[in-house]
């Protein structure tokens, strides 16, 4: 009974009294002008995972130059697991005919599908084996700037020389959002900011841009929206590269686009080469279209997984949710393939229609 008369008196202890607000202080606050999420935001002092001694080490300046980037396809084997001997067959494919960098895991590289220690495994790999042939830029964007800091961190301590990133897409943030995440990652090294509202259902305005474009490691931009924006973008000095394969001969030679990041020269790097380093050519540009048009006839990278199958550059494993294009859709590319001269498509090998049961789809790997 002591216990518990005790428990009581200190249950009727008098509680701390706090100082009660000023209402005026409440007119003040909800009058003053709002400042901007990024204000309060943890600048990042200290980057555990960043060295300024990686052998790679590059600048914003090295990757502005670029023309010709390829977006490069990821092979995979029969049970799932990446085909490291397909990838560096077709790596090497890019360097001989002129490509400049290679993207790791971006979009065409199914990186939406692949785990982080898979995505920094063959940024590290790319790197250690062709880092001195070709600039590495790694996807290590994300729609959580938690993993992206981190795989970007990761990315850096590997070799890539630069990185690219998308901003956050499905859980979409607000525009003052996305100058914090990119704000978040471009002190870690050169970044390519991607925008491509197709995917990610938000544009990024040139507004956003020109907030973070202070940054010393901005190198530009991969814009998708169209040959509009990027001469915006191009009046005002900032770095783009064409996203769209049917439209970056005219982004280049007339709105001033640096090059394009393509998907097109995984099959035909030669010529995508030519349109981006040889000048004004409306014949070349033509008689690439129907290419371009079959190969985004269905989400990338569908037709370019199926197109090369048919070449014999890679197995023909899908990750799935991605399958082969059609049986009809096969023929036209083999008739395409001629068209255009097998000379000019990578591999060696002749283009083959393949049976639906060529095909393995997988799901679990």
């Amino acid at each position: 009974m002591a216990i518990l008369k005790s428990y009581c008196v200190c249950l009727r202890e008098p509680t701390p009294q706090f100082p009660r607000p000023n209402p005026c202080h409440n007119y003040k606050r909800r009058n003053a002008k709002w400042t901007p999420p990024q204000a309060a935001v943890i600048p990042n002092i200290h980057l555990p995972m960043r060295s300024f001694e990686v052998k790679n080490r590059t600048s914003a300046e090295d990757i502005k130059s670029l023309r010709l980037i390829t977006a490069i396809k990821t092979p995979y084997l029969p049970d799932g697991r990446f085909d490291l001997e397909a990838y560096d067959d077709l790596v090497n494919m890019q360097i001989e005919n002129g490509a400049e960098a290679v993207i790791v895991g971006g979009t065409t590289g199914e990186g939406q599908l692949m785990s982080w220690d898979e995505h920094i495994m063959l940024i590290g790999h790319t790197v250690n084996c062709f880092g001195g042939s070709v600039k590495v830029i790694g996807n290590t964007g994300s729609n959580s700037t938690r993993e992206a800091i981190h795989a970007t961190e990761q990315g850096f301590a590997v070799g890539m020389h630069a990185a690219l990133h998308i901003n956050p897409y499905y859980g979409k943030t607000s525009l003052e959002g996305l100058i914090s995440h990119f704000n978040s990652v471009l002190p870690m090294g050169p970044t390519i900011i991607y925008n491509v509202p197709s995917r990610t259902g938000q544009d990024i305005p040139p507004r956003i841009i020109n907030s973070v474009a202070e940054s010393p490691n901005l190198a530009g931009v991969k814009e998708c929206v169209g040959n509009d924006r990027i001469e915006q973008y191009t009046g005002n000095g900032t770095v783009v590269w064409s996203g769209n394969d049917d439209q970056c001969h005219d982004a280049r030679w007339s709105h001033g686009a640096t090059g394009v990041i393509s998907v097109t020269s995984n099959l035909v790097p030669g010529l995508m080469r030519e349109l981006m380093f040889g000048g004004k050519n409306t014949a070349l540009n033509a008689k690439l279209l129907p290419l371009v048009e079959w190969l985004f006839q269905e989400p990338n990278p569908v037709g370019l997984n199926t197109a090369l199958a048919q070449l014999g550059v890679v197995r023909p494993v899908f990750r799935l949710p991605y399958v082969p294009l059609a049986l009809e859709k096969r023929v036209e590319f083999v008739n395409l393939v001629k068209e255009i001269g097998r000379e000019n498509f990578v591999g060696e090998k002749d283009v083959q229609v393949l049976d639906d049961d060529d095909f393995i789809l997988v799901g679990r790997y």
